[in-house]
């Protein structure tokens, strides 16, 4: 049986709540993931549920804090996450990045000391559907080589850009600067799947497509080689040094290290107000032409339309919309260890 995005909402809440987290920020971050989920990105949804609940009954994730800002100016802030669930200090940081551009145009805000943040492009599209072009940036315990490295230089840092188009979804990318997220490694493997060879790279510097090296003896290959290793070492900037949080290694794994350690992830959140620097109706008349010129550049056989980045995802959300969130089976398995862990029963999950 497949939940509607309110039932994956309402379960993913009281679990959260089960385990000492208040009310709003249980229902902000189970709106992250059952938005993630309801978009098809099944690797930064309620999958992430299991470990985080871990994390909370262990203490490393503080369910009893809210995120401060610990400086700040009429265009920027540091907030201090205080070690409570990503989303938390990410739906704060995002909600204020919004606030203060509204005065002054452009805003950023660094956020540190925070979880796990989840799916970056969550908060770039809520920002982009409030009429602000948003970037969000993140950084990790290393994870991914550098051109020549043998062993891991930098997180998978993601890197997530939302733009409002008026009358449409927003345009929306969201995607870590590895070649892939370390997430759909251990995903493939959970499900027996052979992974392409540009995927890891092994303590010798060559490529690899044994998934179960990692991450071991194995890192996730840079994005585009030298190109993504420099937009991860971006993110690492905004997210970590920028705001005065932990980079590399002094960042830890929320996945592996002891549930009473703190993972001390950072992120930066930088928005632009189309409605302060733009004309509105020019703004509208440009976005518009530019997605029309794409969708109607000639294609290759086989190829219906060129798409944008977010609109596989938001035909995910539709399709969720009308029949339900399909959840795959390593998903459903990891919600099953919620289940035991918060002792919440869905009525859906079979």
């Amino acid at each position: 049986m497949n939940p509607t995005f309110d039932e994956l909402k309402l379960y993913a809440q009281s679990v959260l709540q089960a385990v000492g987290v208040g009310e709003v920020d249980a229902a902000n971050t189970a709106e992250v993931l059952a938005t993630t989920d309801a978009m098809g990105v099944f690797t930064h949804g309620t999958k992430l549920l299991s470990g985080y609940v871990r994390k909370l009954q262990g203490g490393g994730y503080r369910h009893d804090v809210s995120p401060v800002v610990e400086r700040e100016g009429p265009g920027w802030a540091i907030v201090d996450g205080r070690s409570a669930l990503g989303q938390v200090g990410s739906q704060f940081s995002i909600n204020l990045a919004m606030e203060k551009a509204t005065h002054v145009g452009v805003a950023y805000i660094g956020l540190r000391n925070t979880g796990h943040i989840g799916a970056a492009g969550y908060y770039t599209q809520k920002a982009a559907r409030q009429g602000f072009i948003a970037m969000v940036t993140g950084n990790d315990i290393p994870s991914v080589a550098a051109p020549g490295s043998k062993g891991p230089v930098l997180g998978s840092n993601p890197i997530a850009y939302g733009v409002p188009v008026p009358g449409r979804d927003p345009i929306n990318l969201d995607i870590a600067t590895a070649a892939v997220a370390g997430g759909k490694v251990y995903a493939a493997q959970q499900r027996g799947e052979t992974i392409p060879e540009n995927w890891l790279i092994d303590s010798e510097g060559k490529p690899t497509t044994d998934g179960g090296l990692y991450p071991a003896d194995a890192s996730l290959a840079p994005m585009a080689g030298h190109k993504g290793y420099g937009f991860g070492l971006w993110c690492e900037i905004l997210s970590g040094a920028l705001p005065g949080g932990h980079m590399r290694w002094d960042v830890g794994s929320w996945m592996f290290d002891p549930t009473d350690q703190p993972s001390w992830h950072n992120a930066g959140f930088i928005v632009m107000d189309t409605k302060v620097i733009a004309d509105a109706e020019d703004y509208a008349q440009r976005m518009n032409k530019l997605m029309d010129e794409i969708h109607a550049v000639e294609t290759a056989e086989g190829v219906e339309q060129v798409v944008l980045p977010g609109e596989f995802e938001w035909a995910h959300m539709a399709r969720s919309q009308e029949s339900g969130i399909n959840l795959p089976a390593d998903v459903r398995a990891k919600l099953g260890e919620t289940m035991e862990l918060a002792g919440q029963q869905p009525v859906w999950l079979a």
